[in-house]
């Protein structure tokens, strides 16, 4: 489903946000990300040995709450991951997925565009967006 307007601009105004994707084993795996709306869905960006990348590239099923930092009003995208990484993807096509997952997770751009990308492929970044099946939380 696409974002609504009112999810979109939850999703651009707060960026904390919690992943949940599955181990091998069945059992959740959390992390905190730092995240923004970027294209069908909501985007961070994480290196290549991160435990979120290794099991999304294996299930790519998700959720990603999104919250206020008061944790007093989010919303929550249930959907699949799309992984925008160095082994799938072309070196342009990857850059600026990297770059346009910065700018919505900080409603700015870099002061250093060239150092930012060289510091992504020193990473081994992957951009991941989370696109949504279904939507609900108290911002919806």
């Amino acid at each position: 489903e696409m974002l609504s307007d009112n999810v979109k601009t939850f999703t651009t105004e707060n960026h904390q946000g919690v992943l949940t994707c599955f181990r091998r084993n069945g059992m959740p795996q959390m992390s905190i990300v730092t995240c923004g709306a970027y294209r069908d869905g909501v985007a961070f960006t994480t290196t290549a040995d991160r435990a979120k990348l290794i099991n999304l590239k294996r299930d790519s099923k998700c959720a990603l709450m999104v919250s206020k930092e008061d944790w007093r009003a989010y919303v929550v995208l249930e959907g699949r991951a799309t992984i925008i990484s160095p082994e799938t993807n072309g070196a342009d096509e990857l850059r600026e997925a990297l770059r346009g997952v910065y700018r919505a997770a900080t409603n700015e751009d870099h002061p250093n565009w060239e150092e930012y990308d060289q510091a992504m492929v020193d990473d081994r970044r992957s951009a991941v967006i989370v696109v949504p099946d279904s939507v609900y939380g108290t911002a919806v």
